[in-house]
């Protein structure tokens, strides 16, 4: 939705001097009829087309935002954990690890329907940084590897190994915090994976609830995962597209926060 800011205009052949004086006294106090806004469509769209007979094909349009939702505006962000225990696979095998819970997300989600991937709606450069509460109860030292995916595909040069010493006696398993980042070039509706596998079944990423006693803390979860937007393709994260005639697109990130309002500034 656009709002033009139209002031007088004077017809091709001439007017009458106040008229002409009026329209000479407005560009002076710099008031023109090269000024709008736009309100960026919502539904995690991506493009959003202002329409105003102002715009030609060479036109240089800048824009600013105008509203509280435009000032505020943030780059992609998720935060995505685990409150179930997961079991290792068989030896030989892998396995995805899988998240239940989204503590907090802006252009990223991950998908009820399969829950191991955390897709992002925006190209560019993230930071995907895991944590994993890693749990052997068997008698010998095992190891468990972990490693990134990006549509299904491995990442190449992107494991890691965390090995574990033996558990200290029945029912008190050895414990570990398994931890790594990596930056991946994903575009649009590119989804990533966390893989897996280990030394033996007796490895587990182990969750536990909030408690009370002995002394009160928040729960464990399996896995934490944040997933940051830290570099986009382009110079510069809302911008004119493609200029037309009477038209122009704007490319910005997926929205889907309502009012979110930039003032624009045609030139040419």
């Amino acid at each position: 939705m656009a709002r033009n800011n139209m002031y007088r205009k004077l017809p091709f052949q001439g007017a009458e001097p106040r008229l002409v004086a009026e329209v000479v006294n407005n560009l002076v106090e710099g008031k023109s009829n090269n000024t709008g806004e736009i309100t960026l469509n919502t539904g995690w769209a991506n493009t959003t087309t202002i329409y105003d007979e102002r715009i030609g094909y060479d036109s240089v349009i800048y824009l600013m935002p105008y509203s509280t939702e435009a000032f505020f505006d943030t780059t992609p962000y998720g935060v995505f954990s685990d409150t179930t225990t997961q079991l290792a696979p068989s030896i030989g095998n892998t396995a995805v690890v899988v998240f239940d819970t989204t503590e907090i997300s802006n252009g990223i989600y991950v998908n009820s329907g399969t829950p191991s991937r955390m897709y992002v709606r925006n190209a560019g450069t993230y930071n995907i940084t895991f944590t994993v509460q890693l749990q052997n109860n068997s008698n010998d030292g095992e190891f468990a590897e972990i490693w990134y995916r990006v549509n299904g595909a491995d990442v190449t040069r992107s494991a890691s190994r965390f090995g574990l010493p033996a558990r200290k006696s029945t029912g008190d398993p050895s414990e570990m915090i398994g931890a790594m980042n990596l930056f991946l070039e994903l575009t649009a509706g590119d989804y990533v994976e966390l893989a897996g596998a280990t030394s033996s079944t007796d490895i587990s990423l182990w969750s536990s609830p909030a408690q009370t006693s002995p002394f009160i803390r928040p729960a464990i979860p399996s896995v934490i995962c944040t997933v940051n937007y830290v570099a986009p393709n382009n110079v510069n994260n809302i911008y004119i597209s493609n200029t037309g005639k009477g038209e122009a697109t704007i490319a910005h990130f997926a929205n889907n926060i309502a009012d979110k309002t930039y003032r624009y500034l045609i030139v040419g």
